[in-house]
């Protein structure tokens, strides 16, 4: 029996589920299957870049990627100079990931820093077919670990390996690592910060200005948990805050009415204050497939284009 056009999207949805991305031997498989599963879907539309038609040469500088030099127009002209391809932006993508102890959490087998591995790790091998340089960044309170945006043989894997080994450990403190990170980051290109945002909107919104009004185009994915979303207790239930230890009685009552209505609240706070400094601002949530981080992402690299 023949697949239809919607069999075949629903299909490749489907390989994008994080349940199904956890069976996968490494996050290196899990980033390729993803990409691959998500441009297959969009039948490889160049409204989104991926035309790999030659376009022009251009010179080789410092940090490129060898594996595009022309060797054939080196041996006759004695020069250096880069393939450029119709779709490459010529751009980095810096990845933002946090690893504080609530990113620790997960309802249904997958850990929202678990899914922010997987969102980031897609994210970096998408952008490296652009010919992309890639950097990461990890924090709670601190960077814990830093790779500049690089687009050298091996930078991708490079990338790919430190978000595998990252473990969710402390609390959050915004202030710390932005901090140093705007110290880091010089060139412009993309910002892409994967997060709960279990902070403080303002607090928030004063780290993340500097880097619009310095000429870095910040995409925030915001991610949360089905059951911090959607929560379904029906009697009361002790929790516990991961970062500070604290516990607390919740009633049913509660958490169906004056959480929903908190946290509700608090995503918009922190979509206003993305809005407010032309940041995009997606909100995930971690039992859904990826396809619509990677939709959006693209969708906003085009828009800063």
């Amino acid at each position: 029996m023949a697949l239809t056009q919607t069999d075949n999207k629903n299909a490749q949805t489907r390989l994008l589920n994080p349940s199904v991305l956890a069976s996968l031997s490494n996050l290196e498989l899990v980033a390729k299957a993803v990409v691959e599963g998500f441009v297959i879907g969009l039948h490889r539309s160049p409204k989104f870049g991926f035309s790999q038609e030659f376009v022009e040469y251009r010179q080789y500088v410092d940090g490129d990627d060898p594996r595009y030099i022309d060797w054939n127009v080196f041996s006759r002209t004695d020069r250096t100079y880069i393939k450029r391809f119709l779709g490459e932006t010529n751009s980095h993508l810096m990845l933002l990931l946090d690893t504080s102890a609530s990113m620790g959490f997960g309802s249904d087998g997958t850990t929202k820093l678990q899914y922010g591995k997987y969102l980031g790790a897609s994210l970096a091998y998408l952008a490296s077919r652009q010919h992309d340089a890639v950097g990461v960044m990890l924090f709670d309170d601190e960077i814990k670990e830093y790779r500049p945006p690089a687009s050298k043989m091996g930078s991708l894997q490079g990338v790919i390996h430190t978000l595998d080994a990252a473990e969710a450990s402390l609390g959050t403190d915004i202030n710390k690592p932005m901090q140093r990170f705007r110290e880091h980051i010089k060139k412009r290109g993309l910002v892409a910060v994967i997060s709960d945002f279990y902070c403080d909107a303002e607090e928030l919104l004063e780290n993340i200005r500097p880097l619009a009004l310095h000429g870095q185009d910040v995409i925030m994915f915001h991610l949360l948990d089905d059951n911090e979303l959607n929560p379904d207790i029906k009697q009361s239930t002790l929790y516990e805050d991961m970062e500070t230890g604290e516990a607390v009685e919740v009633e049913p009552t509660y958490m169906n009415k004056a959480y929903r209505e908190k946290i509700q609240k608090h995503i918009k706070t922190i979509e206003d204050a993305a809005n407010g400094i032309r940041a995009d601002h997606i909100l995930l949530n971690t039992s859904e497939p990826l396809d619509r981080a990677l939709h959006n992402y693209l969708t906003f690299r085009e828009k800063r284009g």
